[in-house]
Protein backbone atom coordinates (compact mmCIF):
# COMPACT_ATOMS: atom_id res chain seq x y z
CA UNK A 1 0.00 0.00 0.00
CA UNK A 2 1.72 3.38 -0.68
CA UNK A 3 1.85 6.57 1.70
CA UNK A 4 -0.56 9.36 1.17
CA UNK A 5 0.36 12.50 1.83
CA UNK A 6 -0.81 15.69 0.30
CA UNK A 7 1.48 18.28 -2.08
CA UNK A 8 1.02 20.93 0.40
CA UNK A 9 2.09 19.00 3.69
CA UNK A 10 5.51 18.03 1.34
CA UNK A 11 5.67 21.56 0.56
CA UNK A 12 5.68 22.85 4.59
CA UNK A 13 8.07 20.40 5.51
CA UNK A 14 10.27 20.87 2.82
CA UNK A 15 10.09 24.89 2.75
CA UNK A 16 11.56 24.97 6.75
CA UNK A 17 14.15 23.14 5.46
CA UNK A 18 15.44 24.93 2.55
CA UNK A 19 14.60 28.14 4.04
CA UNK A 20 17.70 27.83 6.26
CA UNK A 21 20.21 27.36 2.85
CA UNK A 22 19.43 30.67 2.34
CA UNK A 23 20.03 34.05 3.51
CA UNK A 24 16.97 36.73 3.62
CA UNK A 25 18.49 38.55 0.86
CA UNK A 26 18.17 35.40 -1.72
CA UNK A 27 16.07 35.20 -4.57
CA UNK A 28 12.75 34.15 -3.73
CA UNK A 29 12.57 32.78 -7.07
CA UNK A 30 15.14 30.42 -6.56
CA UNK A 31 13.74 29.27 -3.45
CA UNK A 32 10.10 28.67 -4.88
CA UNK A 33 12.36 26.61 -7.61
CA UNK A 34 14.17 24.25 -5.66
CA UNK A 35 10.93 23.04 -3.75
CA UNK A 36 9.68 22.35 -6.20
CA UNK A 37 11.93 20.33 -7.50
CA UNK A 38 12.39 18.84 -4.42
CA UNK A 39 8.56 18.09 -4.20
CA UNK A 40 8.23 16.64 -7.85
CA UNK A 41 11.12 14.42 -6.93
CA UNK A 42 9.36 13.01 -3.90
CA UNK A 43 6.27 12.42 -5.32
CA UNK A 44 8.36 10.54 -8.55
CA UNK A 45 9.96 8.36 -5.76
CA UNK A 46 6.95 7.50 -3.84
CA UNK A 47 4.88 6.17 -6.72
CA UNK A 48 7.56 4.71 -8.72
CA UNK A 49 10.33 3.41 -6.42
CA UNK A 50 10.39 -0.45 -6.68
CA UNK A 51 10.02 -0.62 -2.98
CA UNK A 52 8.05 0.94 -0.57
CA UNK A 53 9.49 4.02 0.96
CA UNK A 54 8.86 5.69 4.44
CA UNK A 55 7.95 9.33 3.98
CA UNK A 56 8.46 10.17 7.67
CA UNK A 57 11.96 8.86 7.75
CA UNK A 58 12.86 10.07 4.43
CA UNK A 59 12.16 13.97 5.11
CA UNK A 60 13.76 13.44 8.30
CA UNK A 61 17.14 12.49 6.94
CA UNK A 62 16.74 14.69 3.98
CA UNK A 63 16.37 17.63 6.48
CA UNK A 64 19.13 16.53 8.70
CA UNK A 65 20.91 16.24 5.50
CA UNK A 66 20.43 19.35 4.80
CA UNK A 67 21.55 20.73 8.49
CA UNK A 68 24.74 19.26 8.48
CA UNK A 69 26.77 21.42 7.01
CA UNK A 70 25.35 24.60 9.25
CA UNK A 71 26.69 24.77 12.64
CA UNK A 72 25.88 21.49 15.09
CA UNK A 73 23.58 23.04 17.01
CA UNK A 74 20.80 24.11 14.39
CA UNK A 75 19.08 21.12 14.17
CA UNK A 76 15.29 19.41 13.64
CA UNK A 77 13.59 17.62 15.94
CA UNK A 78 10.99 15.06 14.59
CA UNK A 79 8.21 14.12 17.48
CA UNK A 80 10.21 11.75 19.88
CA UNK A 81 13.30 14.57 19.46
CA UNK A 82 11.00 17.01 20.82
CA UNK A 83 9.82 15.37 23.87
CA UNK A 84 13.58 14.51 24.94
CA UNK A 85 14.73 18.16 24.28
CA UNK A 86 11.51 18.79 26.88
CA UNK A 87 13.08 16.57 29.61
CA UNK A 88 16.23 17.86 29.31
CA UNK A 89 14.82 21.20 29.15
CA UNK A 90 12.18 21.05 31.82
CA UNK A 91 14.55 18.45 34.33
CA UNK A 92 11.46 16.01 34.93
CA UNK A 93 9.90 12.73 32.85
CA UNK A 94 8.12 9.97 33.71
CA UNK A 95 10.68 6.58 33.71
CA UNK A 96 12.75 4.56 35.67
CA UNK A 97 16.26 6.40 36.65
CA UNK A 98 19.05 5.89 34.97
CA UNK A 99 21.32 6.81 31.83
CA UNK A 100 22.27 4.22 29.36
CA UNK A 101 23.83 3.53 26.81
CA UNK A 102 22.00 2.05 23.23
CA UNK A 103 23.27 -1.37 21.87
CA UNK A 104 22.64 -4.09 19.17
CA UNK A 105 21.93 -6.33 22.36
CA UNK A 106 19.21 -3.58 23.61
CA UNK A 107 19.64 -1.14 26.33
CA UNK A 108 22.98 -1.30 28.64
CA UNK A 109 22.90 1.18 32.18
CA UNK A 110 25.37 3.07 32.04
CA UNK A 111 24.54 5.15 35.38
CA UNK A 112 22.00 4.35 38.48
CA UNK A 113 19.97 7.43 39.96
CA UNK A 114 20.20 6.77 43.64
CA UNK A 115 16.71 6.26 45.48
CA UNK A 116 14.60 6.08 42.06
CA UNK A 117 12.96 2.84 40.44
CA UNK A 118 16.16 1.57 38.91
CA UNK A 119 17.91 1.42 41.89
CA UNK A 120 15.00 0.48 43.93
CA UNK A 121 14.62 -2.56 41.70
CA UNK A 122 18.41 -3.41 41.90
CA UNK A 123 19.40 -3.08 38.68
CA UNK A 124 22.95 -2.27 38.20
CA UNK A 125 25.23 -0.52 36.22
CA UNK A 126 26.54 -2.54 33.07
CA UNK A 127 23.04 -4.47 33.32
CA UNK A 128 21.87 -4.71 29.86
CA UNK A 129 17.81 -4.67 29.66
CA UNK A 130 17.16 -7.25 26.59
CA UNK A 131 13.41 -6.96 26.65
CA UNK A 132 10.35 -5.33 27.91
CA UNK A 133 7.37 -6.72 28.31
CA UNK A 134 8.82 -9.30 26.72
CA UNK A 135 9.39 -7.23 23.55
CA UNK A 136 12.82 -8.14 22.51
CA UNK A 137 15.38 -5.38 21.84
CA UNK A 138 17.50 -6.76 19.30
CA UNK A 139 19.10 -4.67 16.76
CA UNK A 140 16.06 -2.08 17.41
CA UNK A 141 17.06 1.51 16.48
CA UNK A 142 17.77 3.95 19.18
CA UNK A 143 14.57 6.58 18.46
CA UNK A 144 12.65 2.64 19.15
CA UNK A 145 14.93 2.09 22.14
CA UNK A 146 14.31 5.81 23.98
CA UNK A 147 10.79 4.94 24.12
CA UNK A 148 10.32 1.65 26.07
CA UNK A 149 12.01 2.83 29.68
CA UNK A 150 9.84 6.61 29.93
CA UNK A 151 5.91 6.35 30.18
CA UNK A 152 3.44 7.39 32.78
CA UNK A 153 4.62 7.13 36.21
CA UNK A 154 2.99 4.23 38.38
CA UNK A 155 3.00 2.19 35.54
CA UNK A 156 4.59 -0.90 35.53
CA UNK A 157 6.85 -3.02 33.15
CA UNK A 158 8.82 -6.03 33.45
CA UNK A 159 12.59 -6.36 32.30
CA UNK A 160 14.82 -9.35 30.74
CA UNK A 161 18.16 -8.12 31.39
CA UNK A 162 21.74 -9.36 30.97
CA UNK A 163 24.26 -9.21 34.05
CA UNK A 164 27.87 -10.84 33.71
CA UNK A 165 26.47 -13.76 31.52
CA UNK A 166 23.39 -14.36 33.96
CA UNK A 167 19.53 -13.46 32.52
CA UNK A 168 17.54 -12.20 35.25
CA UNK A 169 14.17 -10.76 35.53
CA UNK A 170 12.69 -7.84 37.18
CA UNK A 171 9.25 -5.58 37.45
CA UNK A 172 9.58 -2.39 37.48
CA UNK A 173 7.46 0.84 38.44
CA UNK A 174 7.96 3.62 36.60
CA UNK A 175 8.15 7.06 38.22
CA UNK A 176 8.44 10.69 38.37
CA UNK A 177 12.61 11.57 37.59
CA UNK A 178 13.41 14.86 38.73
CA UNK A 179 16.71 16.13 37.20
CA UNK A 180 18.42 18.45 39.70
CA UNK A 181 20.52 20.19 38.05
CA UNK A 182 22.94 21.06 41.39
CA UNK A 183 23.36 17.18 42.37
CA UNK A 184 25.53 18.30 45.28
CA UNK A 185 26.30 20.67 47.85
CA UNK A 186 28.23 20.77 50.96
CA UNK A 187 30.75 22.50 53.15
CA UNK A 188 34.19 21.62 52.46
CA UNK A 189 35.57 22.77 55.69
CA UNK A 190 34.44 25.28 58.23
CA UNK A 191 34.74 28.37 55.81
CA UNK A 192 34.36 26.98 52.41
CA UNK A 193 30.94 26.10 50.42
CA UNK A 194 31.08 24.01 47.27
CA UNK A 195 28.08 24.00 45.03
CA UNK A 196 28.46 21.81 41.62
CA UNK A 197 26.45 22.76 38.73
CA UNK A 198 25.72 20.03 36.28
CA UNK A 199 23.43 21.51 33.45
CA UNK A 200 21.29 25.15 32.77
CA UNK A 201 17.61 23.72 32.81
CA UNK A 202 14.77 25.47 34.03
CA UNK A 203 15.64 24.63 37.62
CA UNK A 204 19.24 25.55 37.90
CA UNK A 205 19.39 29.69 39.27
CA UNK A 206 16.36 28.07 41.87
CA UNK A 207 18.78 25.38 43.10
CA UNK A 208 21.78 26.94 43.09
CA UNK A 209 19.90 29.74 44.72
CA UNK A 210 18.58 26.71 47.56
CA UNK A 211 22.07 25.55 47.40
CA UNK A 212 23.71 28.84 48.54
CA UNK A 213 21.40 30.28 50.98
CA UNK A 214 21.98 26.97 52.85
CA UNK A 215 25.51 26.92 52.76
CA UNK A 216 25.72 30.41 54.10
CA UNK A 217 23.41 29.03 56.78
CA UNK A 218 26.15 26.46 57.84
CA UNK A 219 28.95 28.98 57.77
CA UNK A 220 30.03 29.49 54.02
CA UNK A 221 32.19 32.53 53.82
CA UNK A 222 33.81 31.66 50.45
CA UNK A 223 32.63 29.31 47.64
CA UNK A 224 33.92 26.81 44.95
CA UNK A 225 31.78 27.11 42.30
CA UNK A 226 32.11 24.07 39.82
CA UNK A 227 31.08 24.14 36.65
CA UNK A 228 33.15 21.82 35.13
CA UNK A 229 31.65 19.41 32.05
CA UNK A 230 29.03 21.60 32.29
CA UNK A 231 26.76 21.58 28.58
CA UNK A 232 25.08 24.82 29.16
CA UNK A 233 21.53 25.65 28.49
CA UNK A 234 19.12 27.95 28.94
CA UNK A 235 20.29 31.44 28.67
CA UNK A 236 17.86 33.16 30.86
CA UNK A 237 18.73 30.55 33.30
CA UNK A 238 22.69 31.82 32.99
CA UNK A 239 21.55 35.37 33.67
CA UNK A 240 19.93 35.13 36.66
CA UNK A 241 22.60 32.95 38.04
CA UNK A 242 25.45 35.48 37.52
CA UNK A 243 22.74 38.34 38.69
CA UNK A 244 23.08 36.35 41.89
CA UNK A 245 27.11 37.63 42.08
CA UNK A 246 26.37 40.66 40.13
CA UNK A 247 24.98 44.21 40.87
CA UNK A 248 21.43 44.40 39.77
CA UNK A 249 21.11 46.36 36.11
CA UNK A 250 24.89 45.87 35.21
CA UNK A 251 24.93 44.39 31.68
CA UNK A 252 25.26 40.26 31.85
CA UNK A 253 25.56 38.96 28.64
CA UNK A 254 24.38 40.94 25.20
CA UNK A 255 23.11 39.23 21.24
CA UNK A 256 23.46 40.15 18.32
CA UNK A 257 21.41 38.82 15.29
CA UNK A 258 20.12 38.95 11.99
CA UNK A 259 16.81 40.31 12.95
CA UNK A 260 16.98 43.14 15.08
CA UNK A 261 14.45 42.12 17.70
CA UNK A 262 16.41 38.64 18.74
CA UNK A 263 19.58 41.47 19.46
CA UNK A 264 19.44 42.21 22.91
CA UNK A 265 21.48 43.46 26.04
CA UNK A 266 20.20 41.34 29.16
CA UNK A 267 21.20 42.76 32.75
CA UNK A 268 20.74 41.77 36.08
CA UNK A 269 16.97 42.30 37.03
CA UNK A 270 16.94 40.96 40.86
CA UNK A 271 19.23 42.07 43.97
CA UNK A 272 22.19 39.73 43.88
CA UNK A 273 22.26 37.14 46.62
CA UNK A 274 26.35 38.22 47.64
CA UNK A 275 28.38 41.02 46.28
CA UNK A 276 31.34 40.01 48.32
CA UNK A 277 31.96 36.34 49.06
CA UNK A 278 35.09 35.41 47.71
CA UNK A 279 34.43 32.62 44.34
CA UNK A 280 36.46 30.68 42.47
CA UNK A 281 34.46 29.17 39.31
CA UNK A 282 35.57 26.11 38.07
CA UNK A 283 36.10 25.44 34.35
CA UNK A 284 37.21 22.60 32.27
CA UNK A 285 37.26 22.09 28.09
CA UNK A 286 34.08 20.59 28.49
CA UNK A 287 32.34 23.71 29.77
CA UNK A 288 30.46 25.80 27.18
CA UNK A 289 27.55 28.21 26.26
CA UNK A 290 25.70 29.21 29.62
CA UNK A 291 28.46 28.21 31.54
CA UNK A 292 30.50 30.10 29.65
CA UNK A 293 28.40 33.03 30.19
CA UNK A 294 28.32 32.70 33.52
CA UNK A 295 31.67 32.87 33.79
CA UNK A 296 32.83 35.22 31.47
CA UNK A 297 30.83 38.06 32.98
CA UNK A 298 32.35 37.04 36.56
CA UNK A 299 35.42 37.19 34.82
CA UNK A 300 34.64 40.54 33.31
CA UNK A 301 33.55 42.33 36.36
CA UNK A 302 36.45 40.80 38.53
CA UNK A 303 33.76 39.07 40.54
CA UNK A 304 35.57 35.76 40.72
CA UNK A 305 38.81 34.06 39.46
CA UNK A 306 38.27 31.42 37.05
CA UNK A 307 40.41 28.50 37.86
CA UNK A 308 40.97 25.42 35.55
CA UNK A 309 41.35 24.39 31.88
CA UNK A 310 39.96 26.88 28.76
CA UNK A 311 36.44 26.47 28.44
CA UNK A 312 34.90 24.80 25.04
CA UNK A 313 34.24 27.99 23.39
CA UNK A 314 30.62 28.18 22.21
CA UNK A 315 29.13 31.95 21.41
CA UNK A 316 26.11 30.92 19.83
CA UNK A 317 22.21 31.34 20.69
CA UNK A 318 19.86 29.02 20.02
CA UNK A 319 15.67 29.61 19.72
CA UNK A 320 13.51 26.43 18.92
CA UNK A 321 10.43 27.50 16.55
CA UNK A 322 7.28 25.21 15.99
CA UNK A 323 6.66 23.50 12.82
CA UNK A 324 4.11 21.82 11.39
CA UNK A 325 2.81 18.06 13.43
CA UNK A 326 4.45 18.93 16.45
CA UNK A 327 8.17 19.12 15.22
CA UNK A 328 10.73 21.96 15.73
CA UNK A 329 13.38 23.73 14.44
CA UNK A 330 16.54 24.57 16.71
CA UNK A 331 18.49 27.28 14.79
CA UNK A 332 21.34 29.36 15.85
CA UNK A 333 19.85 33.03 15.67
CA UNK A 334 22.54 35.37 17.12
CA UNK A 335 26.03 35.08 18.95
CA UNK A 336 26.43 36.12 22.05
CA UNK A 337 28.77 38.54 24.01
CA UNK A 338 30.30 39.04 27.57
CA UNK A 339 30.23 42.70 29.18
CA UNK A 340 33.14 43.57 27.96
CA UNK A 341 32.88 42.66 24.25
CA UNK A 342 33.83 38.93 24.19
CA UNK A 343 32.47 36.73 21.91
CA UNK A 344 34.18 33.64 22.95
CA UNK A 345 33.20 31.35 19.76
CA UNK A 346 36.16 29.21 18.91
CA UNK A 347 35.04 27.12 15.48
CA UNK A 348 34.61 29.56 12.55
CA UNK A 349 31.17 27.59 10.87
CA UNK A 350 31.14 29.99 8.53
CA UNK A 351 34.40 29.43 6.65
CA UNK A 352 34.34 25.40 6.59
CA UNK A 353 36.32 24.20 4.21
CA UNK A 354 33.33 21.99 1.82
CA UNK A 355 36.15 20.07 0.16
CA UNK A 356 37.45 19.00 3.33
CA UNK A 357 34.90 19.39 6.19
CA UNK A 358 37.69 20.57 8.84
CA UNK A 359 36.03 24.40 10.07
CA UNK A 360 38.54 26.61 11.38
CA UNK A 361 39.20 28.21 14.69
CA UNK A 362 39.12 32.16 15.47
CA UNK A 363 41.32 31.11 18.40
CA UNK A 364 43.94 30.34 15.51
CA UNK A 365 43.72 33.83 13.81
CA UNK A 366 44.14 37.15 15.83
CA UNK A 367 42.26 37.52 18.74
CA UNK A 368 41.24 41.00 20.14
CA UNK A 369 41.95 42.52 23.53
CA UNK A 370 39.10 42.92 25.90
CA UNK A 371 39.28 44.57 29.50
CA UNK A 372 37.68 43.28 32.64
CA UNK A 373 36.32 46.24 35.31
CA UNK A 374 39.33 45.98 36.88
CA UNK A 375 41.26 46.67 33.60
CA UNK A 376 42.74 43.40 33.55
CA UNK A 377 43.38 42.10 29.86
CA UNK A 378 41.41 39.28 28.79
CA UNK A 379 40.78 37.95 25.17
CA UNK A 380 37.79 37.02 22.52
CA UNK A 381 37.63 33.67 20.41
CA UNK A 382 38.18 29.97 21.76
CA UNK A 383 36.41 30.00 25.07
CA UNK A 384 37.01 32.02 28.46
CA UNK A 385 40.49 31.80 29.54
CA UNK A 386 40.99 30.62 32.76
CA UNK A 387 42.82 33.38 35.63
CA UNK A 388 44.50 30.72 36.72
CA UNK A 389 45.66 27.12 34.85
CA UNK A 390 45.62 23.93 36.57
CA UNK A 391 48.90 22.04 36.02
CA UNK A 392 46.95 19.53 34.34
CA UNK A 393 49.15 17.46 31.14
CA UNK A 394 47.22 18.18 27.64
CA UNK A 395 45.51 14.59 26.65
CA UNK A 396 46.62 13.15 23.65
CA UNK A 397 44.65 12.01 20.71
CA UNK A 398 44.53 8.26 22.15
CA UNK A 399 43.79 9.46 25.34
CA UNK A 400 40.72 11.48 24.10
CA UNK A 401 39.28 8.30 22.01
CA UNK A 402 40.01 6.36 25.25
CA UNK A 403 37.26 8.90 27.10
CA UNK A 404 35.03 8.36 24.43
CA UNK A 405 34.79 4.75 24.53
CA UNK A 406 33.24 2.40 26.81
CA UNK A 407 36.69 0.79 27.90
CA UNK A 408 36.81 2.80 31.59
CA UNK A 409 33.10 1.90 32.01
CA UNK A 410 33.40 -1.93 31.49
CA UNK A 411 36.80 -2.10 33.35
CA UNK A 412 35.14 -0.46 36.77
CA UNK A 413 32.07 -2.77 35.98
CA UNK A 414 34.22 -5.64 36.12
CA UNK A 415 36.11 -4.44 39.10
CA UNK A 416 32.72 -4.22 40.68
CA UNK A 417 31.17 -7.51 40.02
CA UNK A 418 34.25 -9.41 40.90
CA UNK A 419 35.96 -7.50 44.30
CA UNK A 420 34.51 -7.34 47.77
CA UNK A 421 31.21 -5.17 48.55
CA UNK A 422 31.46 -2.11 50.72
CA UNK A 423 29.17 -0.35 52.95
CA UNK A 424 31.14 2.76 53.33
CA UNK A 425 33.20 4.86 50.83
CA UNK A 426 36.09 5.12 53.74
CA UNK A 427 36.59 1.28 53.49
CA UNK A 428 36.70 1.34 49.43
CA UNK A 429 39.95 0.49 49.18
CA UNK A 430 40.87 0.82 45.04
CA UNK A 431 44.64 -0.61 45.15
CA UNK A 432 47.84 1.45 43.78
CA UNK A 433 48.13 -0.60 40.63
CA UNK A 434 45.05 0.18 39.29
CA UNK A 435 46.59 2.11 36.24
CA UNK A 436 48.38 -1.08 35.72
CA UNK A 437 45.37 -3.38 36.10
CA UNK A 438 43.22 -1.56 33.52
CA UNK A 439 46.52 -1.92 30.84
CA UNK A 440 46.33 -5.87 31.28
CA UNK A 441 42.18 -5.40 31.21
CA UNK A 442 42.99 -3.85 27.30
CA UNK A 443 44.60 -6.59 25.75
CA UNK A 444 41.07 -8.06 25.80
CA UNK A 445 38.90 -5.18 25.52
CA UNK A 446 36.81 -4.40 22.10
CA UNK A 447 36.45 -0.82 22.94
CA UNK A 448 39.12 1.31 22.55
CA UNK A 449 40.26 -0.14 19.28
CA UNK A 450 42.92 2.67 16.78
CA UNK A 451 42.57 3.04 13.33
CA UNK A 452 46.33 0.77 12.79
CA UNK A 453 44.46 -2.09 14.85
CA UNK A 454 41.79 -1.94 12.82
CA UNK A 455 43.14 -2.28 9.67
CA UNK A 456 46.07 -4.94 11.20
CA UNK A 457 42.55 -6.96 12.33
CA UNK A 458 41.72 -6.83 8.49
CA UNK A 459 45.39 -8.21 7.34
CA UNK A 460 45.28 -10.72 10.03
CA UNK A 461 41.91 -12.21 9.24
CA UNK A 462 43.36 -12.33 5.83
CA UNK A 463 46.64 -13.91 6.64
CA UNK A 464 45.22 -16.43 8.76
CA UNK A 465 45.14 -18.26 5.68
CA UNK A 466 48.54 -17.45 4.15
CA UNK A 467 50.65 -19.23 6.89
CA UNK A 468 52.05 -15.54 8.16
CA UNK A 469 50.21 -15.46 11.48
CA UNK A 470 53.31 -15.60 13.37
CA UNK A 471 55.08 -12.51 12.27
CA UNK A 472 51.37 -10.83 12.28
CA UNK A 473 51.50 -11.35 15.91
CA UNK A 474 54.48 -9.75 16.89
CA UNK A 475 52.51 -6.74 14.72
CA UNK A 476 49.79 -7.01 17.15
CA UNK A 477 51.48 -6.50 20.38
CA UNK A 478 53.96 -3.34 18.93
CA UNK A 479 50.67 -1.77 18.10
CA UNK A 480 49.39 -2.86 21.61
CA UNK A 481 52.84 -1.31 23.16
CA UNK A 482 51.84 1.73 20.88
CA UNK A 483 48.70 2.39 22.05
CA UNK A 484 49.65 1.73 25.94
CA UNK A 485 52.79 4.44 25.53
CA UNK A 486 50.58 6.80 24.47
CA UNK A 487 47.48 6.80 26.57
CA UNK A 488 50.44 6.22 29.53
CA UNK A 489 51.47 9.88 28.61
CA UNK A 490 47.98 10.77 30.65
CA UNK A 491 48.13 8.47 33.28
CA UNK A 492 47.06 10.54 36.42
CA UNK A 493 44.13 11.80 34.33
CA UNK A 494 43.44 8.37 33.42
CA UNK A 495 44.02 6.78 36.73
CA UNK A 496 41.28 9.39 38.31
CA UNK A 497 38.23 8.41 35.51
CA UNK A 498 38.82 4.96 36.67
CA UNK A 499 38.61 5.65 40.31
CA UNK A 500 35.48 7.98 39.93
CA UNK A 501 34.32 5.47 37.50
CA UNK A 502 34.65 2.86 40.17
CA UNK A 503 33.37 4.59 43.27
CA UNK A 504 30.14 5.36 41.03
CA UNK A 505 29.51 1.74 40.63
CA UNK A 506 29.64 1.18 44.68
CA UNK A 507 28.11 5.01 46.22
CA UNK A 508 26.47 6.79 43.26
CA UNK A 509 27.07 9.77 42.01
CA UNK A 510 27.01 11.91 45.43
CA UNK A 511 30.25 9.08 46.50
CA UNK A 512 32.19 10.57 44.07
CA UNK A 513 31.78 14.00 44.56
CA UNK A 514 32.66 12.98 47.89
CA UNK A 515 35.56 11.87 47.48
CA UNK A 516 36.43 14.52 45.04
CA UNK A 517 36.36 17.39 48.12
CA UNK A 518 39.53 15.24 49.66
CA UNK A 519 41.29 13.95 46.48
CA UNK A 520 40.50 16.52 43.31
CA UNK A 521 43.31 18.57 42.97
CA UNK A 522 41.31 21.32 41.07
CA UNK A 523 39.02 21.48 44.14
CA UNK A 524 41.95 21.68 46.39
CA UNK A 525 43.77 24.31 44.43
CA UNK A 526 40.63 26.57 44.48
CA UNK A 527 40.13 26.10 48.19
CA UNK A 528 44.04 26.80 48.82
CA UNK A 529 43.80 30.08 46.86
CA UNK A 530 40.56 31.11 48.34
CA UNK A 531 42.21 30.82 52.05
CA UNK A 532 45.21 33.39 50.48
CA UNK A 533 43.15 36.56 49.97
CA UNK A 534 46.69 38.30 49.04
CA UNK A 535 46.66 36.32 45.99
CA UNK A 536 43.11 36.35 45.40
CA UNK A 537 43.16 40.33 45.31
CA UNK A 538 46.34 40.00 44.01
CA UNK A 539 44.93 38.18 40.65
CA UNK A 540 41.29 40.56 40.23
CA UNK A 541 43.49 43.67 40.15
CA UNK A 542 45.22 45.50 37.02
CA UNK A 543 48.37 45.30 38.77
Amino acid sequence: MKFKFSNKTILVVVAATMFLSYSFKSNFFEVAKQIEIYNSLFKELNMYYVDEINPADLTDRAIKNTLKDLDPYTNFYNEQDVEDAKIRREGQYGGIGVSVYYLDKGIQIKEIYQGYAADKADLKAGDIITSVDGQSLLNMEREQLSMYLKGTPNSKISVEIERQGKVLKKEITREKIEVNPVPFSKMIDEETGYIVLTRFNNKASSEVKKAFRKLKSEGMQKLVFDLRSNPGGSLLEAINISNFFIPKGKTIVTTKAKIKKWSNTYRGSNEPLDLEIPITVLINGSSASASEIVAGSLQDYDRAVILGERSFGKGLVQRQKELTYGTQLKLTISKYYTPSGRCIQELDYTNRDLKTGKVPKFSDRIVNKFKTQNGRIVYDGGGILPDVKTNSSDKTDLTKELFQSKAIFNFATDYYHNNQKVEKLEDLNIPATIFKDFIQYLEKDTTFVTQQEKLFKEAFNYAQNQNISKELNKIQEELYKQKVDEISKNKEEIEEEIIDEIILKYFYKEGVFIDDLKNDKTIIEAVKLLKNTKEYNRILSSK
